[in-house]
């Protein structure tokens, strides 16, 4: 465990990154010849961000010989709307000269933040937007008194990692990204049902107990859209998931109980889902029934961390 600390911003001695956001917090950077302000995001910002989205993945993973993780611009400004919509999500944009040039997302429904989709376009990269972009969202969390923060990042993007380990993240451990048809597997004793109000307390209880946090306000926001899932043996719940894809995470006392719920899954959203590599039971399981890695990505924290204690699996927030 950690506390979460302080990242002053070097006082400029040329142009300023202007990082303030609307209730006035400023932070500086120094940076030659770019004036550049970060501030909340709006509806309007879709295009632009879901542009610089699409491009930044595309850019970086097809010089590493990868996928993208986001497949089309359709896709990107559909994440990018959703993002910046939900009131759960801080949602930032950096804009230089009237055009956007970065985004970045921290997710506030739970204890613990996560980071995600820190893009920038590519064009634009080298100048420390990333590091604007990321200071914003530690200083939100510290005004916040946010006790945890946690990211996943692209194990072969050396770069990003580099920057968020000079930020004060710690690499934790990898996952990997499984993706390929669907596995349709029903496994006697386990019944898988979609999720109710009425379980929440019991999934924030398996969270707690794997996790020593819950994510009950990530799990409320998915049960409007009826996509949370729930598996059930002996007549109790044993574990649960807010969707086996790249945005969910999953819960369990067991690994059958997570094989049970991917095996009811009809897709695996994004890249992906994520299963810790550490899980070499649960990996083999998968590749056994025609699942194959997309990536493998680190899990990186600042502040509080509990070691998990239990089955589950990550989302790209954490």
């Amino acid at each position: 465990m950690g506390s979460m600390h302080s990242k002053k911003s070097p006082s400029a001695t040329c142009d300023e990154i202007d990082t303030g956001l609307a209730s006035g917090e400023r932070t500086r950077e120094r940076k030659a010849f770019v004036v550049l302000t970060i501030r909340p995001a709006s509806p309007a910002d879709v295009p632009g961000s879901g542009r610089i989205c699409y491009d930044a993945f595309a850019s970086i993973a097809a010089q590493h010989g990868f996928p993208p993780d986001v497949a089309s611009i359709d896709a990107a400004n559909w994440l990018m709307s959703g993002l910046i919509a939900h009131p759960g999500f801080f949602s930032v944009v950096a804009e230089c000269d009237g055009r956007i040039v970065g985004t970045s997302f921290l997710d506030e429904r739970s204890a613990i933040a996560g980071i995600g989709h820190v893009t920038v376009a590519p064009d634009a990269q080298d100048h420390r937007i990333g590091r604007a972009l990321m200071g914003t969202v530690l200083q939100r969390c510290e005004h916040r008194r946010i006790p945890g923060v946690r990211l996943l990042q692209a194990a072969y993007h050396y770069r990003s990692m580099s920057l968020y380990a000079k930020l004060g993240f710690d690499v934790r451990e990898p996952f990997a990204a499984m993706q390929g048809d669907p596995v349709a597997l029903h496994i006697p004793g386990y019944e898988v049902r979609t999720a109710t109000t009425g379980d929440i307390e019991a999934c924030n209880a398996l969270c707690l107990r794997v996790h020593g946090h819950d994510r009950g306000g990530e799990l409320r926001s998915v049960l409007t859209y009826g996509e949370a899932r729930v598996v059930e043996r002996g007549g109790r719940i044993t574990g649960y998931t807010t969707g086996i894809s790249f945005y969910g995470h999953s819960v369990a006392e067991t690994n059958d109980d997570l094989q049970a719920l991917i095996g009811a899954a009809e897709s695996f959203a994004g890249p992906g889902f994520l299963v810790p590599m550490r899980n070499t039971e649960l990996l083999r399981w998968c590749m056994a029934h025609g699942l194959r890695v997309f990536v493998v990505v680190n899990l990186m924290t600042i502040g509080l961390y509990s070691e998990p204690r239990g089955a589950f699996l990550a989302s790209t927030w954490y």
